[in-house]
């Protein structure tokens, strides 16, 4: 009698069901109404059929200050992306300090489902460790989902 084993082909049948999708990056640059930092850097956006994975680095930004990133509704003021003041979407907030030098890394997910109709990534200057935005936005890049 022979004995057959499936479990290579379920595993197989299984890891196929969560889609991965190219991670995309993205040049940060300074926020259009961001006042006098000259910041850039670079977010990558990593998605799979569920989750979207942000990290971000970015420099020239106050030393030993916090930042809150989060993606962004396109609003109306604009069409450009960075200058249209859409609505954030806080489930995808990201908090994070900058290091002595000015830089700053963040990362963080959130379902795929809530950031879907984003059209921005904004970084903000936060008045405090829990991420409270302090200005429009220091650093800004557009997206697509």
């Amino acid at each position: 009698m022979k004995k057959v084993l499936l479990l290579p082909a379920l595993s197989l049948a299984l890891g196929s069901c969560a889609m991965m999708y190219a991670p995309m990056t993205y040049s940060l640059a300074k926020q259009p109404a961001g006042g006098a930092l000259n910041s850039s850097g670079n977010v990558t956006v990593k998605r799979d059929g569920m989750t979207v994975m942000t990290s971000a680095m970015v420099s020239g930004l106050a030393p030993n200050t916090y930042y809150v990133a989060h993606y962004h509704n396109q609003g109306t003021a604009s069409t450009d992306p960075c200058s249209s003041g859409g609505a954030p979407i806080m489930s995808s907030k990201i908090v994070g300090q900058s290091d002595a030098m000015g830089m700053l890394t963040l990362s963080g997910s959130v379902a795929a489902s809530d950031v879907m109709s984003a059209t921005y990534f904004n970084i903000h200057t936060a008045s405090d460790a829990a991420g409270t935005p302090a200005d429009a936005g220091v650093s800004c890049t557009s997206v697509k989902m």
